[in-house]
Parts: C-alpha cells; sequence; structure tokens
C-alpha cells in the first residue's frame, strides 16, 4: 500500500474517532466546568512555578514537572510515616483529623518539592549563569534535567533496598519499593461525596477540597508577590535586573526565592492531584500535567501570576469541554492544541499586556 493510501486511511481513522456530541456538552455543562475548575486549580498552582521563573530568569523551566512529580512522592512518603498505609479502601476517620493528616501531608510535599526546586536551580541553573551561557543552553540543560529527575525514580529509586543494603544499611519499609515503572498503590484519606448540587452538578468534598486550598495558596502568593518585601523585589528583578542589584536588590536571593515559591506550590498541588487521581504517582505523573500547567502559563500571559492562575481554570474547562465533544481520548489533544493556537494568534496570553510594565 503507498504512503499517500496509508495516509488517507490513517485520517479517515482519526476522524472517525472524533464525536463532535454537541448534545452531551449542553446536557452536562454544568458538571463539566466544575470538574473543570477542580482540574484547572492545580494546573494554575503549578503553572505559577512557570511563569514566576520565567518572569525572573526568562527561562522555560521544564524541569518543573518533575518537581511536582517529586512532591507526589514526597506527600505519599509522608503519608506512611505517619502511619497510613497503602491499599484499595478509604481511611475512615473523622473531618477534622483528615483534614490535619492531608495538610500535614501537603506540608512535607511542599517542603520536598521546594527543596527539589532549589537543589535544582543551585546545581544546574546557577554554574550556567556565572559562565553567562544562552538561553538555547538553559533550555536543553531544563529538558535534560527533567529526563534525569524521571529516569531516577523510574530506575535508580526502585534499587535503594539493594544499593544500601550493599553497604550494610537497611531502608525503613515506606523506602522500599518506590518507583518503577507502575503507579504506586494509592493511600485514600478521602471518598468523594456529593455535599450539593449546583445547576444540577454534583460538587464533591474532593471539588471543593481542591478548589479552596487552590484559593488560599494562590490568594497568598498574590499578595506577597503584591505586597511584601520579597514580594517588590521579585517584580523588581522581572522588571530591570541591573537597575535592582544597583538599588540594593540581591538577585541571587530573589532568584532563590522564587524557585522556593514555585517548588512548594508545585508540592501543594502534587497532594490535591492526588487527592483527585489517587493513582496518579508515578516517575511520569508529572510530565503530561507539567506541559499543561505550561499550556495554562502561555494561555494567561506567561511571566504574569494572575494569567497563570487565569489561565489554569481556563484550561481545565476547555480541557472537560474538549473531552465531551471530542471524546476522552482527545483530552491531552485539546490542552496542546490551545496552546498551539493562543501561540498562533495571541502569544502574549490573555492578561500578556501587562509582561512589559510587571513580569510577574
Amino acid at each position: 500500500m503507498s504512503i499517500v493510501a496509508l495516509s488517507a486511511t490513517s485520517a479517515t481513522t482519526l476522524a472517525g474517532s472524533i464525536s463532535f456530541d454537541l448534545p452531551s456538552l449542553f446536557d452536562n455543562f454544568w458538571q463539566l466546568t466544575v470538574d473543570g475548575i477542580a482540574y484547572g486549580s492545580i494546573y494554575a498552582l503549578v503553572a505559577v512555578g512557570y511563569t514566576l521563573v520565567y518572569g525572573v530568569l526568562r527561562l522555560i523551566n521544564f524541569a518543573h514537572s518533575e518537581i511536582f512529580m517529586l512532591g507526589m512522592f514526597g506527600q505519599y512518603v509522608g503519608l506512611q510515616i505517619m502511619g497510613f498505609a497503602p491499599g484499595p479502601n478509604v481511611y475512615s476517620l473523622g473531618v477534622g483529623e483528615t483534614i490535619l493528616y492531608l495538610i500535614l501531608a501537603m506540608l512535607i510535599g511542599m517542603a520536598v518539592a521546594g527543596g527539589a526546586a532549589v537543589a535544582l536551580e543551585r546545581t544546574a541553573y546557577r554554574p550556567l549563569r556565572k559562565r553567562g551561557a544562552k538561553p538555547l543552553i538553559f533550555l536543553i540543560t531544563a529538558i535534560g534535567v527533567s529526563f534525569i529527575l524521571q529516569e531516577f525514580v523510574h530506575f535508580v529509586l526502585p534499587n535503594f533496598k539493594r544499593i544500601f543494603g550493599a553497604i550494610g544499611i537497611e531502608l525503613p519499609t515506606f523506602l522500599q519499593g518506590l518507583g518503577g515503572a507502575s503507579a504506586e498503590q494509592p493511600i485514600r484519606l478521602v471518598a468523594p461525596q456529593e455535599q450539593f448540587s449546583l445547576f444540577g452538578a454534583s460538587v464533591t468534598n474532593v471539588t471543593l477540597l481542591i478548589v479552596a486550598s487552590a484559593f488560599i495558596l494562590a490568594l497568598g502568593t498574590d499578595l506577597m508577590i503584591n505586597r511584601t518585601k520579597f514580594g517588590r523585589g521579585i517584580r523588581a528583578v522581572a522588571q530591570d535586573p541591573n537597575t535592582a542589584t544597583l538599588m540594593g536588590v540581591s538577585r541571587e536571593r530573589i532568584i532563590i526565592l522564587t524557585f522556593l515559591i514555585g517548588g512548594v506550590l508545585a508540592g501543594a498541588a502534587a497532594l490535591l492531584y492526588t487527592i483527585k487521581i489517587p493513582s496518579g504517582i508515578i516517575y511520569s505523573g508529572g510530565f503530561i500535567l507539567g506541559i499543561k500547567a505550561f499550556s495554562a502559563a502561555v494561555l494567561g500571559g506567561i511571566g504574569n501570576l494572575r494569567g497563570a492562575l487565569l489561565g489554569g481554570l481556563l484550561l481545565g474547562v476547555i480541557e472537560m469541554y474538549g473531552q465531551i465533544v471530542l471524546g476522552s481520548q482527545w483530552r491531552d489533544v485539546v490542552a496542546f492544541l490551545v496552546l498551539v493556537l493562543v501561540l498562533m494568534f495571541r502569544p502574549t496570553g490573555i492578561l500578556g499586556e501587562s509582561l512589559g510594565k510587571a513580569r510577574v
């Protein structure tokens, strides 16, 4: 069969898999919107890391998706340290106790992801800055570090028991068997339960927890960037790093703070994601989500904090609409299609007008 015939056959098959189910969109509009806001809240928190680093360093930190992944593993280990064992059943805890353990797990995930983000900047990007490397070198390094972190969890982490055993160190049970090609068996602290109905859409406790947590974190980040001394320093370096340095702002300290904030928010998003998708803890779990978060940052206006938050929410909703219209297999494609369209018709993003005045 000729290449032309194969291409025509593939195109026909591809077109045939698209449902164009518009009636389902109208019938499930509010439910899709609610679910999209939940996913979009997670995208928004991760997108802030991309947009802050770009605002300060003009760097697309593609390794940020793996910082999110490390946050997932961090909170997972943290829950095991607190006495929770993986399994198919949901723990029957009271509301107050469940919230307490979730907060503790989130803090652990934030500490792991934040620490990993700072270590990434110190070991991978700082030496390049000292040598005056070109932007392309930074980009290649970011992609390389992304794969290194993935493969570390994929191949090295599962062998920790054997590696440390060879030198006479016995690892705790919760550090044995982590990583590898399979997803971790989930730890379920929250069972989805409907709390109320909104225009016929079911709003569960999981959705409320995700949206409320993301809103508090986003509000706190926005206030810190716009109302505090550190925030003014970040905005100053983003606008004009040379002048900011002359005015006494430590650029290195601001860079560390920027990576730390992005990592901390990624760690928080990691817990929210695993509450929504308990089986999502896997070495490649941050890759697609990270690209979606980057798409959200571009959609809102890369380098604009509020744009990243808005872009995340919009992308989550658009993704859910596209999934019901085109078919579930097209869900990820919709997110990337949005990225392509934004780059084609409005490369500065929705709130991109402010980039020339304030990068974050």
